[in-house]
């Protein structure tokens, strides 16, 4: 049951934040929905958008300035909460990296994190959710993210094209095996074992795959990026897509950063990257 925390008037569409009791992470999760004016009419084409590290369900919705283009499209948008809140887990507010904050999208397996740190069967939960609940056509839903959520939307996506019609990102942590922020993810939130690291490395999953999404997968990097070169490598999902023979515009800006001024400038492209699959 969802229970509306509050509501605001948004060109012409509605902006709105949702509370429900989660059945995977067993705690009640928060997540931000805008639906846009065509909404009231029937169900429309929806985008999950899935935030980066420290960021909640209110990020996206306040700083991306999505709702103009969403609301001329015809795109729900929505935003979950980027980790459980309240688990009580000891050390989950130790680093802004690891924990509240940073549930990297995977089902962790350690004993301490198991029991809610299960992001990646919540999403499918939510999905679940607001197709019962709301005005959203299951058949047309993209997913996209940025950072850390760059990573869960490519990762979403390859293990689930059958759910995920269309996937792009901002700026995704590409490699997190490889990487010093997905180390320590998956190290504790997996455990040491590196075999079970790959279900959760977009590059990784796309070098096993073949085509998964013939009309393409949209990847906007800023070059003046300061987690380019230790944490984001876009050059190995790169790689792994001519591997896979799946089409690619990765597209590299000079002079813009990780934050959401790069965001904003390049989301329009990706709502009508996202609106002309889902309608094709």
């Amino acid at each position: 049951m969802l229970e509306t925390v509050s509501e605001h008037a948004c060109f012409g569409g509605v902006q709105r934040f949702y509370r429900h009791d989660s059945r995977e992470i067993g705690l009640p999760m928060r997540f931000s929905v805008f639906m846009p004016p065509q909404a009231a009419h029937g169900p429309v084409p929806a985008l999950f958008y899935l935030a980066g590290l420290t960021c909640t369900e209110e990020t996206f919705m306040i700083k991306a300035g999505a709702q103009r283009v969403a609301a001329e499209l015809g795109l729900m948008l929505i935003a979950p909460d980027t980790s459980p809140r309240g688990a009580g887990v000891e050390g989950e507010t130790a680093s802004w990296d690891f924990g509240v904050g940073a549930g990297f999208y995977l089902d962790a397996t350690q004993p301490a994190w198991a029991k809610h740190y299960r992001m990646y069967s919540y999403i499918h939960e939510l999905r679940e959710l607001v197709t019962k609940e709301l005005p959203v056509d299951a058949a047309r839903i993209g997913i996209f993210g940025h950072s850390m959520g760059g990573h869960g939307a490519l990762t979403m996506a390859l293990k689930r094209p059958d759910v995920f019609r269309s996937v792009s990102a901002f700026a995704p942590i590409a490699a997190p095996s490889q990487c010093p922020w997905g180390v320590k993810a998956f190290s504790g939130y997996l455990g040491e074992d590196k075999s079970a690291w790959g279900q959760y490395d977009a590059s990784l999953l796309m070098t096993k795959a073949r085509t998964p999404f013939p009309a393409g997968i949209l990847i906007d990097q800023g070059l003046g990026d300061k987690f380019l070169q230790e944490q984001l490598y876009p050059e190995a999902f790169e790689a792994a897509c001519q591997t896979a023979a799946q089409p690619l515009t990765l597209r590299r800006h000079a002079g813009y950063d990780h934050g959401y001024y790069f965001i904003s400038t390049f989301v329009e492209d990706h709502l009508r990257f996202h609106a002309k699959n889902l309608t094709a």
